[in-house]
């Protein structure tokens, strides 16, 4: 039998899906309802009020990545952000070149706009990524055509947290144009998991396009930004005004924005110390699991610099990760099992395939991501439950793994 809880916690351990607001962004957003709610492109002293805020917004957003603030783009999220970049690249330069690289392991807002191209007559290259989820620098560069149009890859990966090499990647596509006298191919990467933990300086990490989301930093849903470096052409997804550089129309939408820039001038003023904090936690619990239930495996890099510091993907053997989420939340624990965009798939990731795990093994895992709300005593709660669940799953509904042999987990 389960041991039940005298005290049923609430523990939320999905902050790679979404984070709550912070109480300071929505005091911030507060206002843009019902006071400054002027349409920012009116004349009247209620519209330009609205667009002074509006302006404020994208300087702040743009002061954060090192960019002009004409370079910032406000859209509807992530996923609007990365299909404009694929799109929008792929309908302004058509008539130069038909051809994309990206990862295997992107997130499905690049892959599906790709795999829609594909279909009208475009090539894209997925590049393999090795058994930690990196992809090697010098693949991109030889995977380059002279009809590549635009290179997408993503900063930091949603499943596994493994933190690609986009400055040196970017590097050397620069390279590219300046020996082949080009200014193709442009380079976009899906940042949105990185803005909590990493400085996101375009300049540094010499790239074209970036998306950033609020979702995943404390901010307000429904709202993000792709920077688009100037003299980077793209063709719109949503007309019908002339808002946002005639790249987005629709009225802004203003209290999300101001939400937004606020969630990511303290999501980057905080990096440090967060980092370090939650960094501990994912150790502190990496370590406690590896004690106390047998059979575990980690899907991504070891901790440390080049995983993100709240990311613990494991794989535990001979479970389903389905029943081990359903068991979980009867405890007030929230976790995944992958990406929370496919959580009603009952296929396993497509990111722990591609690196090379076996099918039953990427059926077993189980991603924890801590956030702000995270203490040590929502570690020790949940490893007083979960090697009980683990252990009466195992027990009751065991997987059959056949003959897969797989050396990296702990006996």
């Amino acid at each position: 039998m389960f041991i039940k809880p005298k005290i049923k916690r609430e523990i939320y351990l999905d902050h790679a899906a979404t984070t709550y607001c912070s109480p300071e962004v929505v005091a911030a957003m507060l206002p843009y309802f019902t006071e400054v709610y002027g349409n920012p492109s009116s004349l009247y002293h209620k519209g330009r009020e609205a667009n002074g805020v509006l302006n404020d917004s994208r300087r702040t957003v743009a002061k954060l990545v090192n960019a002009l603030p004409e370079n910032i783009i406000f859209t509807g999220g992530g996923s609007e952000s990365d299909n404009l970049a694929i799109y929008g690249v792929a309908r302004a330069h058509e008539s130069r070149g038909k051809h994309i690289i990206t990862t295997t392991i992107e997130h499905h807002a690049i892959i599906h706009p790709l795999e829609d191209l594909q279909k009208q007559g475009w090539e894209v290259t997925y590049l393999k990524v090795d058994e930690e989820g990196f992809v090697k620098v010098e693949d991109v560069v030889k995977a380059i055509r002279p009809d590549t149009v635009l290179v997408s890859v993503m900063y930091a990966n949603n499943e596994v947290g493994t933190i690609e090499p986009i400055a040196d990647i970017g590097r050397e596509i620069l390279k590219y144009r300046k020996e082949n006298n080009t200014t193709y191919p442009f380079f976009h990467t899906d940042a949105c998991q990185a803005a909590g933990y990493i400085n996101l300086d375009v300049e540094k990490l010499h790239v074209d396009l970036m998306t950033v989301n609020g979702s995943k930093m404390y901010g307000p849903k429904g709202v993000g930004m792709l920077y688009v470096r100037r003299g980077v052409r793209l063709k719109p997804l949503i007309v019908g005004g002339g808002q946002e550089r005639r790249l987005r129309a629709g009225t802004e939408n203003v209290p999300a924005i101001v939400g937004f820039a606020k969630a990511f001038e303290l999501a980057q003023q905080q990096i440090e110390s967060e980092s370090k904090r939650v960094g501990d936690l994912t150790a502190f619990m990496w370590k406690e699991l590896q004690e106390k239930i047998p059979k575990l495996k980690l899907n991504g890099p070891e901790l440390g610099d080049r995983r993100l510091p709240n990311n613990l993907n494991v794989t535990f053997i001979d479970v389903e990760g389905e029943a081990m989420l359903l068991y979980l939340d009867e405890y007030g624990i929230m976790c995944s099992t992958g990406s929370a965009c496919t959580s009603e798939s009952l296929d396993p990731s497509h990111v722990l395939l591609a690196m090379g795990l076996p099918y039953e093994y990427s059926h077993g895992s189980l991603r924890f991501t801590f956030g702000h709300c995270n203490s040590k005593k929502d570690v020790e709660y949940i490893i007083k439950y979960l090697p009980d669940v683990i252990k009466q799953l195992r027990e009751i509904s065991p997987v059959n793994m056949g003959n897969v042999k797989h050396a990296k987990y702990k006996k």
